[in-house]
C-alpha cells in the first residue's frame, strides 16, 4: 500500500535544475533508498518532502491525500520526520531537554523521561534521559535524534547519511531499529553512499542523476558496481594500483599534544606519524575521538610547539593557516558551510580566501579579481560544480556541489600535502597525486 506518492516534482534554482520531474512511490513499511552522486538532487528532494523547500511543479500525495507542507512543523504534524546528517543538539543540555525542544507540545519532564526510557528499550537504542549530550558518543547523539522523531509517531522517517559517524556495532543497532520500525508499518526513506549497506538493508532504491530519476529497483538484486554505474551514467573501471614506492618524508608529526579546544572537545595526546611523498595515509576512528582537533592542529587553526609538526624540513607547529598554505599544506574541512566556505560570499570570494596566498591572488595588497574569477571558473569546470556562475553565493549550491567546489579549490592549488576531513561520498575525477601526499581522516571506503 502506497504511503507517499511523488508526482513530477521539479525544483529549479538560477541556472540549475535540482529536481526534474521526479516521480516514485514509497510504500508503507518499506525501507526505500535514494541514491545519487553529489549534486544529483537528493538533498533538494528530501527538503521538499520535509517542507524546507517548495517545489516549482508537481505534487505529493500522503496516504492518498494532497501533501504540501509549508514548513517542517507541518511535515511533522502530517507524520513525516527526519534525522539529519549533522545533528541539531545542544551539548550543554540533557537528552530529555534536547528532545523536549524538538517537540511541539512536550510533556512534563518526568513523563518525557519515562517515554524516552520506554522508546529506548522498545527499539534497542540504549539512552539515559539525564545524560548531558556533550558527553555522548556520535552514535548516542544519533539515538537522541531518532527517539525525538519516534516519540512523534511518524509514518515516514527520513534518514540522511545515518551511518557516516557510527561504529560497525552502532550500525548493527541502527539497522535492527529500522527493521523493527518497518515491521510495525513505518516507512523509511534512506539516503546513503554506502552501497553495501543499502543492499543489506533496503528493499527498493531509486537513483537520481542530474536531478532526474534514472531507475528504481531492488538493490538486493544489483551489484555495487551496477548501482554505482547507474549513479554516474558511465562504465566504471577499477583504478590501477600504483607500485608502493614511498618518497622522501614530507610531513613529520612528533608527539603532537594539545588541550581540548572547548568543554566537549578532545585533547590530543602524543600523536606521531610520518607521511612520505606520494603516500595516502588514512586515519580512522569513530567521530568525536579527535579527528577535528587533529585536522585543526595540522592546518594551523590550533597551534602547537614548533618541533611537533615538520613540513619538508621546516618546523611549522607555530605557523598559522596562511603560512602553511604558502608552503603547500592545504586543507578541506568537514563542515561545508561556515568552515570550508562562507555561505553568503560568492564562489569567487570563497576561492580567493584560501588560494590568495598559494596562488598569489593579491598584488600589493589589492585583489586580482580577474585571476581570482578565472581560478574559480577553473575549479567549477574541472570538478563539475553545477552552478549558474562563479558569482553565485556558496549557500545557493547543493551540499554535494559545495563539497566538490571545496575539495576542487584545494586540489587546484597544487598542494604538497592535502588534508581532507570526512570526504564521505565525494566522487571526483582522477587526481594527480604524484609527489603529493594525502591525509584522509575518515571511515570511508571505495564503493565499487
Amino acid at each position: 500500500m502506497t504511503l507517499l506518492e511523488l508526482q513530477g516534482l521539479t525544483k529549479a534554482y538560477p541556472g540549475v535544475i535540482a529536481n526534474s520531474n521526479v516521480s516514485f512511490d514509497i510504500h508503507k513499511g518499506q525501507i526505500h533508498a535514494v541514491l545519487g552522486e553529489n549534486g544529483a538532487g537528493k538533498s533538494t528532494l528530501v527538503k521538499v518532502i520535509y517542507g524546507l523547500v517548495r517545489p516549482d511543479q508537481g505534487k505529493m500525495l500522503l496516504e492518498g491525500a494532497p501533501y504540501a507542507p509549508s514548513d517542517p512543523r507541518a511535515a511533522r504534524a502530517a507524520g513525516v520526520a527526519m534525522v539529519f546528517q549533522h545533528f541539531s543538539l545542544f551539548d550543554a543540555m540533557s537528552v530529555a531537554e534536547n528532545i523536549a525542544l524538538g517537540m511541539e507540545d512536550p510533556p512534563k519532564t518526568h513523563e518525557l523521561a519515562t517515554q524516552i526510557r520506554a522508546a529506548s528499550e522498545t527499539y534497542g537504542l540504549p539512552l539515559s534521559p539525564d545524560r548531558i549530550v556533550g558527553d555522548l558518543s556520535a552514535g548516542e547523539r544519533q539515538r537522541v535524534e531518532i527517539i525525538r522523531c519516534l516519540l512523534q509517531n511518524p509514518k515516514l522517517l527520513i534518514m540522511d547519511e545515518p551511518t557516516s559517524v557510527l561504529t560497525p556495532q552502532e550500525v548493527d543497532i541502527l539497522f535492527g531499529t529500522l527493521r523493527l520500525l518497518a515491521s510495525e508499518g513505518t516507512s523509511i526513506l534512506y539516503i546513503s553512499h554506502k552501497l553495501e549497506e543499502i543492499r543489506a538493508l533496503c528493499e527498493h532504491a531509486t537513483v537520481l542523476r542530474q536531478g532526474k530519476v534514472v531507475g528504481t529497483f531492488d538493490p538486493r538484486e544489483m551489484s555495487n558496481r551496477q548501482m554505482a554505474e547507474m549513479m554516474v551514467g558511465k562504465t566504471l573501471t577499477t583504478p590501477k594500483r600504483l607500485a608502493a614506492t614511498a618518497g622522501v618524508p614530507l610531513l613529520q608529526v612528533s608527539g603532537l599534544s594539545a588541550p581540548a579546544p572547548h568543554q566537549f572537545g578532545t585533547r590530543l595526546k602524543e600523536i606521531s606519524f610520518t607521511l612520505h611523498a606520494g603516500e595516502v595515509l588514512g586515519i580512522g576512528g569513530v567521530a568525536g575521538n579527535g579527528q577535528d582537533e587533529l585536522v585543526a592542529a595540522l592546518s594551523g587553526e590550533m597551534r602547537a610547539n614548533a618541533d611537533m609538526i615538520v613540513l619538508d624540513g621546516q618546523r611549522i607547529g607555530t605557523h598559522g593557516p596562511n603560512a602553511r598554505r604558502a608552503l603547500g599544506l592545504c586543507t578541506a574541512p568537514e563542515e561545508r558551510n561556515g568552515h570550508a566556505a562562507a555561505p553568503d560570499m560568492s564562489l569567487v570570494e570563497n576561492a580567493l580566501m584560501t588560494a590568495k596566498t598559494r596562488l598569489s591572488l593579491l598584488n600589493n595588497g589589492f585583489i586580482d579579481w580577474r585571476r581570482s574569477r578565472a581560478f574559480a571558473q577553473e575549479v567549477i569546470a574541472r570538478f563539475d560544480v553545477r552552478t549558474p556562475s562563479p558569482e553565485t553565493a556558496a549557500r545557493a549550491l547543493s551540499g554535494g556541489n559545495l563539497q566538490k567546489f571545496v575539495i576542487g579549490r584545494e586540489i587546484s592549488q597544487n598542494p604538497r600535502v592535502l588534508i581532507v576531513n570526512q570526504p564521505m561520498g565525494w566522487m571526483l575525477p582522477p587526481l594527480p597525486f604524484v609527489r603529493r601526499c594525502l591525509i584522509w581522516p575518515a571511515q570511508a571506503r571505495p564503493f565499487w
